[in-house]
């Protein structure tokens, strides 16, 4: 028999506060991100996607490639740019492989890890090919 769940403390509202802010904060900057990669001709497919193998950010299409784009938002861009570890890239790249494997459509794509950083004052920088899956899916 197990032991009865412990009990769960509720937040402090300062904290409650600050997790809405960054979700806020969170939104604003994929936002922002999808405006910059529309504006480069990035054709964007959705928002957040959800997969077992982890979310999405954003997942966008231009020409031939299938960007699955991560979104960092730092202090400095510095800090954005080395935001992403060697485990997250992983996961988002079998995230997007994941994603174009129940989609007909976006099978003969080939899939790409891209990165938006973000930092307030600054004009966002779109890193592309973080990770580079070459193999062509069939």
């Amino acid at each position: 028999m197990r032991p009865p769940p412990a009990p769960v403390r509720a937040k402090a509202p300062w904290r409650i506060g600050l997790g809405a802010r960054a979700h806020k904060a969170g939104h604003a900057a994929e936002w922002l991100a999808a405006a910059w990669l529309m504006a480069k001709g990035y054709q964007v497919l959705g928002f957040r996607l959800k997969s077992r193998a982890g979310e999405i950010d954003l997942l966008a299409r231009r020409g031939g490639v299938l960007a699955v784009v991560e979104v960092k938002r730092r202090a400095t861009l510095d800090q954005a740019l080395t935001a992403l570890s060697e485990t997250q890239k992983a996961r988002l790249l079998a995230a997007g492989r994941a994603v174009a494997r129940n989609r007909p459509s976006l099978k003969t794509l080939s899939l790409r890890l891209d990165m938006v950083a973000l930092a307030p004052g600054r004009f966002p920088r779109h890193v592309r090919g973080l990770s580079q899956d070459t193999l062509r899916r069939s």
